[in-house]
């Protein structure tokens, strides 16, 4: 919206707008946390999850107000495009869609779940192909080959694993929402990453989300005050799949979203192979691993997130070096 009252093209205007987006991105979020944080849906307490019932009275469903702030940023002062704003729209209703669940007294069950992440996964896939093209770039391969650097998949074959991956990020990122500052943390590390890879138009969006969780980390850490509830993990699943396809690189979200994958994904292929076929793997591991971690080797909540941090920076700045 500024931007258009202004010549963007300057690099002093640049800086400052992008200087003054960041700042609006935290300082709006804190002012949403600060005088909304009372009238969020109190936690009802998690009856499966370890140390669930230390969740019950937090205000829950707090995603809401940081995605809410991030889009009100962004607006304002970034460049608004018809990709931009389908992307923004589509946050949006993947936020919405984990409030309503939040604010409900009766947890929605999986299927209506399972139908809504589909509707939102497939309508992100043809945007992702409309707007991105169907060129998947490989930046690991060119170190073992000159010539395969790309590849141009048909348009179905893009979609489809389009929509997967971002099916898949909403629903692990979700799962991996289980520790004080877990979540959050591992979200600012992969949207570094994401800065860091310097693909496409990325940069600035990704630093946006990164000033509007720093608010919000601030009162979600342990012992935490707010919950982000699956209005914000979900959202941040998606916003983490979609810079991975924005980047042209859609394989990049594995080595930046790791510890996502291995946390949240482990348990969702437990329970689908349990379901589907009987099989029963990871019979002595409990998922998410984040409980595992907890339970089972006997780490405090702290221990957990420095850790599971420190693996997936780790991750983060191999890859980076590799392709570098």
């Amino acid at each position: 919206m500024i931007t258009q009252l202004v010549n963007p093209e300057t690099n002093g205007v640049m800086a400052l707008l992008s200087f003054l987006y960041l700042l609006a991105s935290g300082g709006i979020t804190l002012t949403l946390l600060l005088a909304m944080r009372n009238r969020m849906p109190a936690d009802q307490g998690r009856a499966f999850a370890v140390n669930g019932e230390l969740s019950k009275g937090k205000a829950r469903g707090v995603g809401l107000l940081f995605v809410l702030g991030y889009v009100i940023a962004t607006v304002l002062f970034v460049p608004i495009t018809w990709e931009l704003s389908v992307l923004l729209l589509l946050l949006l209703a993947c936020m919405m869609t984990g409030f309503l669940d939040d604010a409900g007294t009766v947890p929605w069950g999986g299927l209506k779940k399972g139908l809504l992440d589909l509707g939102i996964s497939i309508g992100a896939g043809f945007a992702a192909w409309h707007f991105y093209g169907t060129t998947v770039h490989f930046p690991m391969f060119s170190l073992f080959a000159d010539d395969v650097k790309s590849i141009d998949l048909p348009a179905p074959i893009y979609i489809v694993i389009a929509a997967a991956i971002v099916w898949g990020s909403i629903n692990v990122v979700n799962c991996t929402d289980g520790v004080d500052g877990l979540c959050t943390s591992l979200s600012i590390i992969a949207l570094t990453g994401f800065v860091l890879l310097e693909r496409g138009d990325n940069n600035r969006i990704a630093l946006g989300m990164i000033f509007a969780l720093l608010p919000y980390l601030w009162f979600n850490a342990s012992p935490s005050s707010m919950l982000m509830g699956d209005a914000g993990s979900r959202a941040l699943g998606f916003l983490l799949a979609m810079l991975a396809l924005r980047s042209t690189c859609m394989l990049a979200y594995l080595p930046l979203c790791t510890v996502f994958i291995l946390d949240g994904g482990l348990g969702l292929l437990k329970l689908a192979l349990l379901r589907s076929v009987k099989i029963h793997i990871l019979k002595n591991t409990r998922t998410p691993l984040h409980d595992h971690a907890r339970k089972k080797l006997m780490w405090g909540d702290a221990q957990t997130v420095f850790r599971f941090c420190i693996l997936q920076t780790g991750i983060i700045f191999l890859y980076l070096t590799l392709i570098r």
